[in-house]
């Protein structure tokens, strides 16, 4: 079955048709499941080397031992690149956690190769899905920027990949306007005001995702299925014409 699903990742492209020789389809969901297996296995040597150090943690004198771990790491696959940074700041999937004096400031990072697309205007799917897009990307921004600076400047980003994307003006000013208000959170839009932003960030922070609530209903209510496993009540009126029995 994993051959099967890693040899016919087929796709079309201007009107022609490819297939995928190298790598996995991403959105597939064994290809993630395939993907943390591998990693696993190839991370082994340097969680040995973590559990043996009691962590990855030294004096100068030791950093040289850390680099030769990982540049011996860094040719087990060439398609696995690691970058050694010493800073004070790091990136951690799709946020930049920096240590200012002791204090721990995060925002939200951005791929150099990340292009600034979105589910264009133009297209057809229901109005809802549109509405939801500026919503949910300043809900994530309000999330992770710790400042309110920070989150201004995500704001601005997002109203240029809207633009970019040919979502009009007044759509995306109505649906902007829309967050805040219903956050209560109006004067961070207008003054950026940092008390009533730190509000925002640490509400929406703690606020579960629907994710977690669905979690969170199936611990109360065990017995309760998903509706997916539920049983159908069978109804042979709903059957198509072309299976029902003459």
């Amino acid at each position: 079955m994993a051959r099967l699903i890693l040899d016919t990742n087929c796709f079309a492209y201007n009107n022609k048709y490819y297939k995928q020789i190298r790598g996995a389809a991403m959105g597939s969901a064994f290809t993630q499941v395939l993907a943390n297996i591998y990693m696993f296995e190839w991370e082994q040597d340097l969680i040995q080397y973590q559990e043996k150090h009691n962590g990855i943690y030294g004096r100068l004198n030791s950093i040289e031992e850390i680099y030769r771990e990982l540049e011996k790491a860094q040719h087990k696959d060439i398609n696995i690149k690691i970058t050694t940074i010493i800073s004070t700041s790091i990136h951690f999937l799709d946020v930049t956690i920096t240590n200012g004096n002791g204090k721990l400031r995060t925002s939200i990072y951005h791929k150099p190769t990340t292009e600034s697309y979105i589910l264009p205007y133009t297209s057809d799917p229901p109005r809802h899905i549109h509405r939801n897009i500026p919503y949910e990307a300043l809900l994530r921004a309000a999330r992770i920027c710790l400042h309110v600076n920070d989150f201004y400047f995500e704001r601005i980003r997002i109203d240029m990949s809207l633009l970019l994307n040919h979502y009009p003006p007044s759509f995306i000013t109505k649906q902007i306007n829309r967050f805040f208000r219903l956050n209560n959170a109006m004067s961070v839009l207008h003054e950026l005001n940092e008390d009533v932003y730190h509000h925002l960030h640490q509400t929406l922070l703690r606020q579960p995702t629907r994710r977690e609530k669905t979690l969170i209903y199936m611990m109360h209510y065990p017995t309760v299925k998903p509706l997916v496993l539920q049983p159908k009540i069978w109804n042979k009126e709903l059957m198509y014409p072309c299976y029902l029995r003459t």
